[in-house]
């Protein structure tokens, strides 16, 4: 049996603010610790966390982002905390995201002579247009490109990102970590006729969801815009957003017939996600589409941007449509095919369905424990070879 290991895991947002790249983290632990493998997480921390965190969680001096004060900053590693990581001895670091206390993480590992890995959740440079900020894009991409090269391999979630991110350069040893479903939250079973009466949804209108952080980033201009389309076109259907962020009030003005329900969890989330018809998600910034994959597993069919968050999953024509991205039209011709016939949604759902069925969480967080084995040993034959 392989020896046990001792794992740094360094996050921007481990607990505080409930998202999908921190709950496959907490996942990620949880099926390391029930390996027998040891694991320290370093976070910024809140007094108001989303959620308890699996594991020991050291906190991180933060600051709020600017115009996003629910998420925040590591300001890099006090010195009680990098006696901590000394303390701590890992056999291997590994870091979510590209910011100061990744980088002094990363510089640790390499002084060190430990083993050192990225794991990719999002794409934070294309963020920047949501803000106006894109000529920064060049300049931040090329920090990410200095972080990721120092480390032993990047861990992604998709082959499309993995494409992505060679030919940006990033590094040239990727791994595959893909992402689970929660089947026994997600299921078709949990779609509620009685929950969709109470919400103003009748048995035959065709409700289009969404699922996510009410931020702009998520693509609502787009989806916004799909919608406005599809009225005017003269085709009927309801819309549910399920979620909350900055940006709902925005949201809400732009679709005021919308069905907001704000942040749902547990069961409560997977039914009203069931209970939808349509699953539309326009984002081109996820690096893995974990509510693609949501909506899937509750057998509905989903008109999504051919990005990185959605070709690794959505199969055009067959479990779902991909879209150029920002191309509201072809959007708007999605959604109307998918309302006006059912037989549609029940085969493209179907086959989504199918998909998500042979997503197993315990099975894909075992690639990354086999990640770490792999580029611990890289580097110890390294230094064999160098007689260090």
């Amino acid at each position: 049996m392989p020896t046990p290991l001792r794992i740094a895991l360094f996050s921007g947002n481990y607990n505080y603010v409930r998202d999908g790249a921190n709950q496959a983290l907490n996942r990620l632990v949880g099926y390391l610790l029930g390996q027998g493998h040891a694991v320290r997480i370093y976070s910024p921390t809140t007094d108001t966390p989303a959620f308890p965190p699996v594991g020991d969680l050291v906190s991180l001096p933060s600051v709020a982002i600017p115009k996003r004060p629910e998420y925040r900053f590591p300001t890099g590693l006090t010195r009680a905390v990098r006696h901590d990581l000394v303390a701590f001895n890992p056999d291997i670091v590994h870091i979510s995201a590209p910011d100061i206390a990744a980088r002094q993480a990363i510089g640790w590992a390499r002084r060190n002579d430990r083993a050192a890995i990225a794991s990719i959740h999002t794409r934070f440079e294309t963020y920047l247009a949501y803000y106006h900020l894109q000529l920064f894009e060049p300049a931040l991409r090329a920090l990410m490109r200095r972080l990721y090269r120092q480390c032993d391999a990047l861990l992604v979630p998709a082959e499309s990102t993995a494409a992505v991110l060679r030919a940006q350069r990033m590094n040239r040893t990727i791994f595959l970590w893909s992402r689970g479903v929660d089947r026994e939250q997600f299921n078709p079973g949990r779609r509620s006729l009685e929950w969709r009466r109470s919400n103003g949804i009748g048995d035959g209108d065709v409700a289009i969801a969404f699922l996510g952080r009410l931020v702009l980033e998520k693509g609502l201009d787009v989806f916004a815009d799909a919608c406005d389309l599809l009225t005017a076109k003269g085709v009927a259907h309801k819309v549910l957003v399920i979620g909350d962020g900055p940006a709902r009030a925005w949201f809400a003005e732009r679709l005021p017939q919308a069905i907001f329900l704000g942040q749902q969890t547990g069961t409560d989330l997977a039914r009203a996600l069931a209970s939808g018809d349509i699953f539309l998600n326009p984002s081109v910034t996820e690096a893995f589409g974990n509510v693609t994959l949501e909506a899937m597993a509750c057998g509905l069919p989903v008109a999504a941007a051919a990005a990185t968050g959605a070709t690794n999953l959505v199969c055009d024509g067959e479990s779902g449509s991909l879209v150029e991205p920002g191309e509201v039209e072809q959007f708007a011709d999605a959604l109307e095919r998918y309302v006006r016939d059912p037989d549609l949604r029940r085969v493209h759902g179907g086959h989504g369905l199918a998909y998500a069925k042979t997503q197993d969480w315990n099975n894909i967080n075992a690639a990354v424990e086999a990640a770490y084995y792999r580029v611990i040993e890289r580097r110890a034959r390294i230094a064999r070879t160098l007689g260090r």
